[in-house]
């Protein structure tokens, strides 16, 4: 986890409310029980096309899954912590983990489902950097749900071959601690979920206690019993979170820093490089290769 104290951002107009959220529509789960694993098909794999303003609902399913998108970048959440999930990594979500996913952007969203005695015995969240391997055998699998004739007639067959190469490739796969935890206190976790929704408010910690009917002392101390770190270091953890996806895609720097409530590039990029040892450059793509 990042920890590290983060400099002070410019103080914006006063908040008097929370800003709206950025998701505008709400759906419910997208039909898991169409895609059931089982002995026979222990991997089921979909895919759904969704705008940035789309919110599935918080929903669970007896048998873990791998979460990615081939693009848009997508934020899941679970009562314990969000994760934020750019097309190079999937997340994976243990059985029976209450979750919702948000789309930060238009995304091509794929899920793979597995059979419950498959995959590693993760129990809670892991973000994945996915190997071109990896990919390439999720992308391959059948999206056909249950009811219809699969694309491929040999797709359970397939499924049952590539199984145990998937769960192989999971288990040898980078994880990467960018998950960003969430408080169970109900005002808290309004407070964190509208930051979350909007990162480039530079509201400070008075104005947005004050949107939950809290002093900036209560929310303080709430923090730390419940968090068990300041408010600032949340904050950073989420920018981080918030920050490394725009990067890898190769968004300017100063582009990010304005996203993520920064009013001067030089003071996100001295956070930066205090909580990660390395510059913002250093995670966006080359160029030239």
């Amino acid at each position: 986890m990042f920890v590290e104290t983060m400099p002070s951002l410019a103080r914006a107009p006063r908040f008097a409310a929370a800003p709206p959220p950025a998701v505008t529509h709400s759906v419910g789960p997208l039909t898991p029980h169409l895609y059931v694993p089982d002995a026979v098909r222990p991997l089921r794999a979909k895919e759904h096309f969704l705008s940035g303003d789309t919110q599935v609902e918080l929903h669970a399913h007896p048998w873990p899954q791998l979460t990615f998108s081939t693009r848009g970048v997508i934020r899941l959440s679970t009562a314990d912590g969000t994760w934020i999930v750019p097309p190079s990594r999937a997340l994976w979500v243990p059985a029976d983990v209450p979750h919702s996913t948000t789309l930060v952007e238009d995304a091509e969203l794929r899920t793979v489902y597995l059979h419950r005695w498959l995959g590693p015995d993760w129990t809670r969240c892991e973000v994945l950097e996915i190997s071109p391997l990896l990919r390439a055998l999720m992308l391959s699998l059948d999206t056909t749900p249950d009811g219809r004739p699969p694309a491929d007639p040999e797709a359970a067959q397939r499924e049952r071959w590539i199984a145990p190469l998937l769960v192989n490739e999971l288990e040898r796969a980078t994880q990467i601690r960018v998950d960003v935890p969430l408080p169970q206190d109900k005002r808290l976790r309004q407070l964190c979920e509208a930051m979350l929704n909007n990162p480039a408010d530079r509201a400070t910690l008075a104005e947005r206690a004050a949107a939950i009917g809290a002093s900036e002392r209560t929310v303080a101390r709430l923090f730390r019993s419940h968090m068990g770190m300041s408010w600032q270091q949340w904050r950073q953890q989420a920018v981080l979170a918030h920050a490394l996806p725009l990067l890898a895609r190769g968004m300017a720097v100063s582009q990010v820093a304005s996203a993520s409530g920064y009013a001067t590039d030089s003071a996100f990029c001295a956070m930066f490089k205090q909580a990660t040892g390395k510059s913002p450059t250093a995670f966006q793509p080359r160029r030239g290769r």
